[in-house]
């Protein structure tokens, strides 16, 4: 834990072992782990590291992710799976920012989650700010071939 800066909380009641399996290969691609620990021992660890936070308030099974990545960075991948398995029981519950010392709720995580990806969102900042540009040029060149005829 005291290599992570993320930790993301799951509800893991209902999925299978294949499809966690999967999951698991997937964040482990992205250097991340998801483990299964005790909710009791899990607040016994918070107290020591003198994190005011108390994981037994979730009521179902809790799967958790360690990750040294950014929230924006490992979100993705456990949305599209929470999103494809939410029937069998797969739910986010949440996250904690060890950095920050703060509490995410689920609410927030998701729609994290459904944001494009930075590559795409900066790509769709260019296309918004060069279309006045283009638009401007084109108006341009209309203009000139209007003046030569």
């Amino acid at each position: 834990m005291k290599g992570s800066q993320l930790l993301l909380f799951t509800d893991f009641t209902g999925t299978s072992v294949e499809d966690m399996k999967n999951l698991r290969k997937t964040l482990r691609e992205m250097g991340a782990k998801f483990k299964v620990i005790k909710k009791r021992l899990l607040r016994i660890v918070f107290e020591k590291m003198g994190v005011d936070f108390n994981p037994e308030q979730f009521n179902s099974q809790l799967g958790t992710i360690f990750t040294q990545k950014d929230i924006y960075e490992i979100i993705s991948p456990v949305y599209k799976f929470s999103h494809a398995k939410e029937k069998q029981g797969f739910k986010i519950l949440g996250a904690y920012d060890l950095a920050e010392k703060k509490f995410i709720d689920a609410e927030t995580v998701v729609k994290i989650g459904k944001l494009p990806t930075r590559e795409i969102l900066l790509s769709q900042l260019v296309g918004v700010l060069s279309a006045p540009m283009r638009m401007l040029a084109y108006v341009l060149n209309e203009k000139s071939k209007m003046v030569e005829k």
